[in-house]
């Protein structure tokens, strides 16, 4: 069966927390600490879905990691900019299915019109710190002792990638759910080629 970047769907839920679940656990790569259900999860799929694409990475039928943008901040002025997730699972890391998801997700959000896009890592992670550098993401700010997680005061640094120009009148972002996605078989079907074998 051939790998495929698709759409994730609520019914994604459990794939997708099988591969989440270990970072909340063990890791402070995210700050969420309690485990969803697999129904609340979905639920966010498809609330997230409403406004950002998110994709999940598909190899024999088995969830090999997704990728999602969501809000950067609540007040209008910050329309213009999202924040982006990856994960992948353990069996399939050092593949291409990062690159591959973040490829195509940015070409959404650019068509969507979101100008910024924020990376938050948890430091340090010079893993994942190399990995959206060599994305073009640059590096502006740490956030100092931000959060508390296994034990630990967490500082936090943010990286941004420029998707579209700033010009003086902006049309507001296309919400995902009103986006002509006349393209998008075409765009999953190139990135899912950049993984490597």
């Amino acid at each position: 069966m051939a790998p495929v970047i698709r759409l994730a769907a609520a019914d994604d839920a459990k794939g997708i927390l099988d591969i989440y679940v270990p970072y909340i656990q063990n890791t402070s790569f995210t700050f969420e600490t309690e485990l969803p259900s697999v129904a609340a999860f979905g639920e966010r799929i498809e609330d997230y879905l409403q406004s950002w694409p998110w994709l999940v990475y598909e190899i024999n039928g088995i969830l090999a990691g997704y990728a999602y943008a969501s809000r950067y901040r609540e007040r209008t002025a910050y329309q213009w900019s999202v924040e982006c997730s990856v994960y992948v699972h353990n069996d399939f890391q050092r593949m291409g299915v990062a690159q591959a998801l973040y490829a195509a997700l940015f070409e959404i959000l650019k068509r969507q019109g979101f100008r910024n896009v924020y990376a938050v890592i948890n430091l340090p992670n010079e893993k994942s710190v190399a990995f959206h550098e060599n994305f073009g993401f640059k590096y502006f700010a740490t956030y100092e002792q931000v959060g508390f997680k296994l034990g630990k005061w967490k500082n936090v640094g943010w990286w941004r990638l420029t998707l579209n120009a700033f010009d003086d009148d902006p049309a507001p972002p296309v919400l995902f759910s009103l986006l002509n996605k006349n393209f998008l078989p075409e765009l999953l079907r190139e990135k899912v080629k950049l993984i490597r074998s």
